[in-house]
């Protein structure tokens, strides 16, 4: 079998080839780093991060890289408003990103690289754009020459001309043409910047993912990605500013998630419905979260409501009582059955069902169907009067293969039930009493592990399960 994704320059589903065999080159834009990420910026974490596990359980070696864009407009002005510095700032909710992303179940790239910290990247890129006549200084600033570059607008099917009818030169700007963009901008007063052949300044948004793709995967690279909204201009640019120092293909396939609506309307926060990711974790499952989005087929819109959630929850519930049902089984027979062939061949359809749809652009929500055809099968077999634990063992590991590669974390263990809870609780009691603080301590240690969290209050320990 052989994986396809759709490619958003081509608008076409083609066949993956990577430019090294058994390894793999991905850039994803990540964030700006102003303030916590919203649900929208979740949704491309996600979603790549389940491609590039998907590509590893395949065999691939992925190289995977994801920017932090820790200096701009957003990010000065909210220093300004704060009266913070813009690096405190970066740092604090790059942490905040990560502990965020982290809860949904996204692995860290091999690299995050920070726009500050490649600075002299930056710089080279644009002064090499400038020899070869793709770009001009003017006052201070620089600007891509666009028309120079004659397929831009190929990622967007959009010509030049029509292009230019819709765009104007703003106040301050000092550009040839208004289609020209921002390489790097003259500092303001009292305002962030780094020296350069053109004065005292900053980069613009769109060369930083230009230059440091190049820098940490090369020229040319396999798969490029991102939120629709990237698609133009940001990755335009991209594209126009590469191709055009390189000469090369910069990537050779274009990766766009769809958009996030809440109760069908986009989200906004003059709507009052821009939810971020840092709130809804407190109040819903992250794990559900991740279940829901992928629930979805990376491409197509999620209209986030209460039904949605609703349903979310309850089909992971399904999923994972199936489990713990198999686990149950497992720990209370006596192994009387020999191994089912019958069930093993059908457990073989069911992952060859699951490689097929995520080989077929990473069709995550028919995958997904798949483990709820894997949970009706269990109950069933689960009926029969003898079983065998091998089956039941071969079960519970498909479930798990194809879980870990969704980033959905399934437990095979069994759920402690009330009155155990109230036992342990209690030994936990008479430890404390007895001065035994290490078995306490070990006691709510294994709680906390199960999903139960205590809290020891003048009226006694209480418990409640996360």
């Amino acid at each position: 079998m052989a994986i396809k994704i759709f490619n958003s320059l081509t608008r076409e589903k083609e066949m993956f080839q990577p430019l090294e065999e058994g390894k793999v080159k991905m850039y994803v834009c990540g964030p700006t780093v102003y303030n916590y990420i919203h649900i929208g910026n979740a949704r491309p974490a996600i979603v790549f991060d389940t491609v590039r596990r998907y590509l590893e359980y395949r065999g691939y070696e992925v190289n995977f890289v994801s920017n932090f864009t820790d200096v701009d407009d957003k990010l000065i002005k909210a220093a300004n408003q704060l009266g913070e510095d813009v690096n405190d700032i970066a740092e604090r909710f790059i942490d905040a990103y990560h502990e965020d992303v982290s809860a949904l179940g996204v692995e860290r790239a091999n690299v995050h690289p920070r726009v500050t910290e490649n600075m002299s990247e930056i710089i080279a890129f644009i002064e090499q754009l400038i020899e070869k006549g793709y770009a001009y200084e003017s006052e201070g600033d620089v600007y891509f020459k666009t028309k120079k570059f004659e397929e831009y607008g190929k990622l967007s099917q959009q010509s030049i001309d029509d292009l230019r009818l819709g765009s104007r030169i703003d106040i301050g700007e000092k550009k040839q043409d208004p289609l020209d963009f921002a390489l790097w901008k003259t500092a303001k007063s009292n305002e962030i910047s780094w020296e350069s052949p053109w004065g005292d300044g900053r980069p613009g948004w769109h060369i930083e993912c230009s230059a440091l793709a190049k820098k940490y995967l090369g020229e040319t690279i396999d798969i490029h990605a991102g939120g629709q909204d990237l698609k133009f201009p940001h990755h335009e640019n991209e594209i126009a500013q590469s191709e055009a120092l390189s000469g090369k293909t910069m990537a050779n396939y274009w990766m766009h998630n769809g958009y996030i609506n809440i109760n069908n309307e986009k989200m906004s926060k003059s709507l009052g419905n821009f939810v971020l990711v840092h709130d809804i974790i407190k109040k819903q499952d992250p794990e559900v979260i991740r279940f829901l989005i992928l629930s979805v087929h990376y491409r197509h819109p999620i209209n986030f409501n209460d039904e949605l959630f609703e349903s979310a929850t309850n089909g992971l519930e399904r999923i994972k009582n199936a489990v713990i049902n198999l686990q149950h089984r497992k720990e209370n027979t006596a192994n009387l059955a020999e191994e089912s062939g019958q069930w093993l061949e059908k457990l073989n359809a069911h992952k060859e069902t699951f490689m097929k749809e995520m080989d077929d652009d990473f069709n995550t929500a028919n995958a997904i169907s798949v483990l709820f055809e894997l949970s009706k099968d269990a109950n069933i077999y689960l009926q029969e009067k003898n079983v065998s634990i091998n089956t039941i063992e071969a079960f519970i590991s498909l479930f798990n293969e194809i879980a870990t590669v969704l980033g959905i974390k399934i437990s095979s263990e069994v759920e402690l039930l009330d009155e155990e809870i109230e036992r342990l609780l209690e030994d936990r009691i008479q430890a404390r009493k007895d001065r035994n603080f290490a078995l306490a301590d070990q006691i709510r240690d294994t709680l906390t592990e199960k999903g139960i969290l205590l809290e020891d209050t003048p009226q006694g320990t209480r418990w409640r399960r996360k």
